[in-house]
């Protein structure tokens, strides 16, 4: 299997047939996991996990799957040794009686494009005279087989899924490590049985996208279907089994509309300032400085064309930009202090600021004061090279002679003018060690306010009515407008 390792690419989902609605985010920094008790009886030679997943953080030991038993762990990870890998690695672990013996597995590729979903399925099968046989893992459609290590239990090995022990979605139990960080949708574990990745997806027969589909088959009695569609329930099995969870740090904030059927934006940790001098956490939708100098994270999705609309929460209290730009050129802000490194956060300004720190001074805006928490509201007009701004749900702010219309088109009334001639991203960058800047691209924020409004074609949950025509940057939307 080819290496994985993208910079800012494309939205990966596939349109039409099979949907999922809701995914459920977790994070590291706020140890959010779900966990529950392996009952008695579960199957420890013969079971399956699928799941889809999309990272958020990169360069960190995470586990996306627990199966159970401290130390010696039936689990799929998104990690190796050297957490700075980003390997997939898969352990079916030692369990009773076999507490010297693990079987480990580590790929060559990386798994680090952050603008995608991937799908991974293990199946285990120990029963199985074949050596092959007793363990395949698939992500996205293919069997992996590039193996930096690769070790198959022996036969009739029971793995680490012993009762009494507890299996987690997002990270390891019992001690809370190993958090991930990102979104997981669409979770089965088959207790005592084993199928293969064409039970949970298949390929696009336009795109050849690797695409889910609805999974039709058996749980045994102590498996799961994770759907996350009740936000006031988020643990729920949905299987029939009644095989709940149990929530850690986990809300009914946490619920998601980024999936794999409709792939929202969110801040890149691929942008050159993540980690040294910034970090993107919350799904990818906040971005915090670590220290005093000019930092700046874009959006994972580039904008070829179309019309689109996001909202930034500004939570500094120094200087931040917010705008869009042109990730091989100048990146072109809105500046929401004085130019320079000492504004009080109270003007409106514009201005081009690049990605090594220089900064040029540029047209003004009108606008009130700017204070923290309030929403700044950016309609990106791509097909014709404009920028507007609004804060919160006031009149969208012009250039000092007209007010902003993004209804105005090609006259681009009001606008700042963003025609550097290649792909837009919407971005922010901040200075002041502790600064933070929250995003909403539609499918998920870490707002506290209530998100009413969604696009005219019902994609995306914003706090504010975006303007007619302009869009959340989601798959759905660009596969058509993008």
């Amino acid at each position: 299997m080819a290496d994985i390792n993208l910079g800012v690419g494309g939205a990966n989902s596939a349109t039409g047939g099979y949907e999922i609605d809701n995914s459920l985010k977790f994070e590291a920094d706020n140890t959010e996991i779900i966990y529950r008790t392996n009952n008695s009886g579960t199957n420890r030679k013969t079971f399956t996990v699928s799941l889809w997943f999309k990272r958020t953080e990169l360069g960190a030991d995470q586990e996306v799957w627990h199966g159970g038993r401290n130390g010696q762990t039936t689990v799929m990870g998104i990690l190796s040794y050297s957490s700075a890998d980003d390997n997939l690695w898969v352990d079916v672990g030692g369990g009773t009686g076999n507490t010297s013996t693990l079987y480990r597995s580590f790929s060559t590729q990386k798994i680090r494009d952050t603008s995608a979903w991937y799908h991974f399925v293990l199946a285990v099968d120990t029963t199985q005279a074949t050596e092959a046989n007793r363990m395949k893992v698939w992500l996205n459609g293919e069997e992996v087989t590039d193996w930096a290590q690769h070790q198959i239990p022996a036969q009739d090995f029971q793995c680490a899924l012993e009762s009494g022990t507890e299996m987690a979605w997002g990270g390891f139990r019992p001690n809370n490590s190993e958090i991930f960080s990102g979104y997981i949708a669409e979770g089965h574990y088959l207790d005592g049985v084993a199928k293969v990745q064409t039970d949970f997806g298949e390929y696009d027969e336009d795109s050849g996208i690797w695409k889910p589909k609805a999974y039709t088959g058996s749980y045994g009695g102590n498996g799961c279907y994770m759907k996350f569609d009740d936000s006031s329930d988020l643990g729920a099995d949905s299987s029939g089994n009644s095989n709940d969870f149990t929530l850690n740090n986990i809300t009914s904030a946490d619920q998601a509309t980024d999936t794999p059927t409709n792939n929202f934006a969110t801040f890149n940790p691929l942008s050159p300032s993540v980690p040294t001098y910034n970090t993107v956490s919350e799904g990818g939708t906040l971005m915090n400085s670590l220290g005093n100098a000019w930092t700046t994270v874009w959006s994972s999705v580039p904008l070829f064309k179309g019309k689109w609309y996001a909202e930034f929460k500004r939570t500094a209290t120094n200087n931040v930009f917010i705008g869009a730009g042109g990730i091989d050129s100048n990146l072109y802000y809105f500046n929401l202090n004085y130019v320079g490194n000492n504004g009080n956060g109270t003007t409106f300004s514009v201005g081009l600021y690049s990605i090594n720190g220089d900064f040029y001074s540029g047209s003004g805006v009108t606008g009130s004061s700017y204070a923290t928490g309030d929403i700044l509201c950016l309609a990106v007009d791509q097909d014709n090279g404009a920028i507007y701004f609004r804060k919160n749900d006031g009149a969208w702010m012009g250039d000092g002679s007209n007010a902003g219309n993004p209804a105005s088109g090609s006259s681009r009334t009001g606008a700042q003018i963003i025609d550097w001639g290649t792909a837009t991203v919407l971005a922010a960058s901040i200075y002041s060690s502790g600064d933070t800047v929250q995003a909403n691209f539609g499918g998920y924020t870490s707002f506290s306010n209530s998100t009413s409004y969604s696009d005219e074609l019902g994609m995306g949950s914003f706090v504010y009515e975006p303007p007619a025509s302009y869009l959340a940057i989601c798959s759905k939307n660009l596969a058509e407008y993008g």
